[in-house]
């Protein structure tokens, strides 16, 4: 168990980095659209490439920050029945909800993302606005995002798992 927590440890430690990262990201989108916004209305000049450029740095922070939402407990929950339990059977039910629910749909999201993109990255597909950007990129944060809310639903599901067969919460988390 020690070993699987080590690499749970080392998954936190990715998406920590990764969602650190996404909030810088909401930064720059705030200055690009700020900077969008000015030189259209000063200049009277817009592009369909800012525009996208922008979609495309929220669609990133919100599928690259997932895994890091994961982490800290962000993501919606309903806890009302579980909130009544013991640490250790919501531990259980954090164990099952991540086997039938989260894995499997990251498994099906993984499944069906990556060759949209492959085929984006062959076809070098454009936005069809005029002076859009090409697609590729935006394409690949949805396998990248999916895989890292996978990986760290693996690390929640040892550190969980950890806890319901009764290693401390310490060693668990």
């Amino acid at each position: 168990m020690n070993a699987l927590l080590a690499l749970s440890r080392g998954i936190d430690r990715v998406n920590l980095l990764v969602g650190r990262g996404c909030m810088w990201l909401v930064l720059l989108v705030v200055l690009i659209s700020a900077g969008n916004a000015l030189v259209r209305k000063l200049f009277d000049v817009s592009s369909n490439a800012w525009l996208e450029i922008q979609w495309y740095l929220f669609s990133a922070m919100f599928l690259l920050a997932a895994g890091y939402a994961l982490q800290q407990n962000a993501h919606i929950r309903i806890d009302i029945v579980a909130s009544r339990l013991s640490k250790r059977a919501q531990a259980w039910i954090d164990v099952f909800g991540t086997l039938l629910f989260l894995l499997p749909l990251c498994s099906v999201m993984l499944y069906y993302g990556w060759p949209t993109f492959v085929d984006a990255w062959h076809s070098q597909e454009m936005s069809s606005d005029p002076g859009g950007l090409i697609r590729w990129p935006a394409f690949a944060l949805i396998p990248a995002g999916f895989a890292l809310l996978t990986l760290q639903g693996v690390s929640e599901l040892i550190k969980k798992l950890a806890l319901a067969c009764g290693f401390s919460t310490a060693e668990a988390n």
